[in-house]
């Protein structure tokens, strides 16, 4: 049988093409894009504005493309985790976060991650391959609370800016009167800085940005963050400072405090006097302890002193909630053990 293409993740300038080749009328494109992203049908069968002979003709080639989690995980606090499986039998996860009136949900870009950060599980998994649009979109099209989230980030499995020409264009399709029509200022994404994909991502995109930085000093974050070899986190701070944030896009820096490793004030220090006069803010997060890293996180009594500091000297600082500890909160953690269980039920098959 031939693998159909999905509609799912495709601009309307795509399906603008794909109608043109079909043979059908212009109009159509804006049609199937109305049954995708307002309607959010799950078959080409129920988009009855279209003539029965026109669906049979796109039905032929394509397929919707939206796929259900094959596992979940809901914690006590409300948060759950999704995994979902690729057509390739890839497994990437998705976190549902409730919190008042926000509803987030964190979707991640690839399967595995390149940068190999010391405190990621998802970077212990190596690299596999990038999502395309359609899978990034996915995650959220096929949650059960999709038509409650006020807010997603990209901040789960993968580096945004090494897969960003399917990230633009699912943002593309968030912010689009065709898409899902989503402010800008709904979305965030988030990255370690990667030089090529942090300027187009600011010449190209509305949206919020997040910079993972966890030490003002470049010998410790290189440590911490390979990437830091590559594109160092001062030249960065430089590059950011072109940029007018204090409109419609937000910048924040993600900063993870380990215990005894960057929680002093020392690091709060060199913290303000690198972003100083940036107009940015700076959430602190708690550490998920991962298996095989010799890292833990810090108190919150040094956690509170630290954000005192930051927020007293100038630069605005939250401490980030924990959510869903009990289960498998750490990124990446749920896929991975899903991936060792397979592999154990494959070596038992073979004695």
């Amino acid at each position: 049988m031939t693998k159909k293409t999905p509609l799912l993740g495709k601009t309307l300038g795509e399906l603008k093409a794909i109608v043109q080749d079909l043979g059908m009328p212009k109009f159509t494109a804006g049609q199937i894009a109305s049954w995708l992203y307002d309607k959010k049908v799950s078959s080409i069968e129920e988009m009855t504005n279209l003539s029965l002979k026109n669906r049979e003709r796109l039905m032929e080639n394509y397929e919707v493309g939206a796929s259900a989690p094959v596992h979940e995980m809901r914690s006590v606090d409300g948060t759950v985790k999704y995994l979902f499986c690729t057509p390739e039998g890839d497994y990437i996860e998705s976190v549902y976060i409730p919190d008042d009136d926000r509803a987030t949900l964190c979707v991640s870009s690839q399967v595995g991650c390149k940068m190999n950060c010391k405190f990621c599980m998802t970077g212990k998994q190596g690299y596999t391959t990038s999502l395309t649009a359609a899978q990034i979109l996915n995650q959220i099209y096929s949650v059960p609370e999709r038509d409650t989230l006020t807010n997603v980030v990209f901040m789960g499995m993968g580096e945004p800016f090494d897969n960003l020409d399917e990230v633009l264009r699912a943002l593309e399709i968030l912010t689009a009167d065709y898409g899902y029509k989503w402010s800008p200022k709904r979305i965030t994404v988030s990255t370690v800085g990667l030089r090529k994909g942090l300027e187009r991502f600011l010449e190209e995109s509305d949206c919020h940005l997040a910079i993972s930085l966890h030490s003002p000093f470049p010998s410790q974050r290189r440590e911490l963050m390979p990437a830091e070899k590559a594109f160092s986190i001062t030249e960065m701070v430089e590059i950011l400072r072109r940029y007018d944030f204090s409109k419609q896009r937000r910048l924040s820096f993600e900063y993870i405090v380990f215990k005894g490793v960057n929680d002093s004030l020392i690091y709060a220090k060199e913290l303000v006097k690198l972003l100083r006069g940036l107009d940015c803010r700076m959430n602190l997060i708690r550490f998920h302890a991962i298996p095989n890293v010799d890292l833990e996180g810090t108190d919150m009594e040094s956690m509170i002193a630290f954000r005192d500091y930051l927020t007293q000297h100038g630069l605005f600082a939250t401490i980030r909630a924990s959510r869903g500890e009990d289960i498998f909160a750490a990124c990446g953690m749920l896929s991975t053990a899903q991936q060792q269980a397979e592999k154990k039920e494959k070596e038992s098959e073979t004695f």
